[in-house]
């Protein structure tokens, strides 16, 4: 028995055997600056050695000429189904959370998912979804009757408050906010859910009360209600609500980031948002706002761009439609910027949707990395993975263990070619798969591997303690 201890201290580190090896791979890890040929050393799920040196596994990778990267977290993701996990995993993503709009109800949500997703899943609770249940809206994702346009009661903002309150103390992420989903909720109903976030020290990720020339005033409500409260804030997808605005809500961001304001923002890399026909999006005045027309709509169904008689038609019976109006010039400013991460917005059914559902992660390194030049590849993959987790880890402790590639981290890792990696998808074709994404691994499990998808549910959930 002795000996055999003894023989134990004496066995090199290098000689022990992991259940799985990465050899050969370009590491970038965003936290340390690294970017070298490295060798990981993977079991029980976690990252156990990184090494100048080869190392030995049950099994074994061969990176060669890959990046291996942090998996890539997306912290806007409609779409929590197996489809929309499947279509993730393709583009990089070990971690898909639904931020925005979140969720009513939190432990059926989670429980629903428990032990048999893809990948990583969590969710916010939802000042829409529950002011659509307070309310007795008749929408289903977003509301259509009361819950947009009729102001609450004191009682009823007082509810909300209170289920806000308990989604959170039921380990919600944070709280999602889209003031421009419930245009009448006014801006003291806004601030108490901001109270709510900041009670529990959980951010608040909200879409903008408005857009366009009207989105610098929708920027000063979120600012002001940070400030009072203190919590934090997420911007959502900055560049669909700014518009030709987006430089100047840049420039707020950074100034209240400079006083010391914690606010961060997001985009997704395409010059076409998505919504749902039926919302108060397509209020009266939307023209006006948005600065476009019938024409710049795209039916996300059929392709077909839309008229005033098809608009009114699908208006009624509700649906996903395409906007073609941001300008390239808003994108180009933004994801440039140092505190705005790449969130997609995703969501597909049954095949049809908007690109970004498949493709955002691998057009950020094909195009803004490899073809445009615009992101060196370091920040790329730091806004994909280090920067959300950041964004996370004060409320979900577990965070600090994703979004890098650090000894003791978990083994959510994205292998790809740089040479190819790049988006497949289109508006006709929105659920194309990427390329160049040839390994990603969940908890040290590869749930894409050789370029195919495996039949594996090692995903878990993404929840802050209770």
């Amino acid at each position: 028995m002795r000996a055999a201890w003894l023989l134990l201290l004496l066995t090199p580190l290098s000689a022990q055997q992991y259940d799985l090896v990465i050899r050969n791979g370009r590491v970038i890890d965003p936290e340390t600056g690294t970017d070298a040929i490295r060798h990981l050393g993977i079991s029980a799920g976690k990252i156990q050695a990184i090494s100048a040196t080869p190392l030995d596994g049950r099994a074994a990778i061969d990176a060669t000429g890959l990046v291996v990267a942090p998996g890539f977290i997306d912290l806007h993701q409609h779409g929590q189904d197996a489809e929309n996990y499947r279509s993730k995993a393709m583009d990089g993503v070990t971690t898909a959370l639904e931020m925005e709009v979140g969720v009513a109800d939190v432990d059926p949500w989670y429980d629903k998912r428990h032990s048999q997703t893809l990948i990583n899943y969590g969710a916010s609770i939802g000042h829409i979804p529950v002011r659509m249940r307070v309310m007795r809206d008749p929408g289903n994702f977003l509301p259509t009757g009361d819950a947009a346009h009729r102001a609450a009661t004191d009682a009823e903002i007082a509810e909300c408050r209170r289920q806000i309150e308990q989604g959170l103390a039921r380990g919600a992420i944070g709280v999602g906010m889209g003031p421009h989903y419930t245009p009448a909720a006014s801006r003291w109903e806004i601030l108490e859910m901001f109270r709510a976030a900041a009670h529990a020290g959980a951010a608040c990720f909200v879409h903008l009360r408005n857009a366009g020339d009207e989105s610098v005033a929708a920027l000063e409500e979120v600012i002001a209600a940070s400030a009072l409260t203190g919590a934090p804030v997420h911007v959502a997808h900055i560049t669909s609500n700014g518009l030709r605005s987006t430089p100047r809500l840049l420039r707020m961001i950074a100034e209240a980031r400079a006083r010391q304001l914690d606010i961060t923002a997001e985009l997704y890399p395409y010059t076409a948002a998505m919504s749902a026909i039926e919302s108060a999006l397509f209020d009266p005045g939307w023209q006006t706002i948005l600065g476009i027309g019938y024409r710049d709509l795209q039916w996300a169904e059929t392709g077909e761009r839309l008229t005033a008689e098809s608009f009114a038609r699908y208006r009624r019976t509700g649906g996903g439609v395409i906007l073609h109006m941001i300008p390239p010039s808003a994108l180009d400013a933004a994801i440039v910027s140092p505190f705005v991460m790449i969130a997609s917005d995703g969501g597909l059914r049954n095949g049809k949707g908007h690109p970004r559902s498949s493709g955002t992660f691998a057009r950020v390194l094909g195009r803004y990395v490899r073809e445009t030049g615009a992101l060196p590849l370091m920040d790329a993959i730091r806004k994909m993975s280090l920067m959300p987790a950041q964004r996370l880890q004060d409320r979900v402790p577990a965070m600090r263990n994703k979004g890098r590639i650090r000894e003791g981290a978990d083994a959510d890792l994205t292998l790809f070619d740089p040479a190819t990696v790049a988006d497949a998808s289109t508006y006709e074709d929105p659920a194309r798969y990427s390329i160049g994404i040839r390994y990603v691994l969940v908890n040290g499990t590869p749930v894409v591997k050789d370029g195919k998808l495996q039949d594996v549910t090692p995903g878990r959930p993404i929840r802050a303690p209770m």
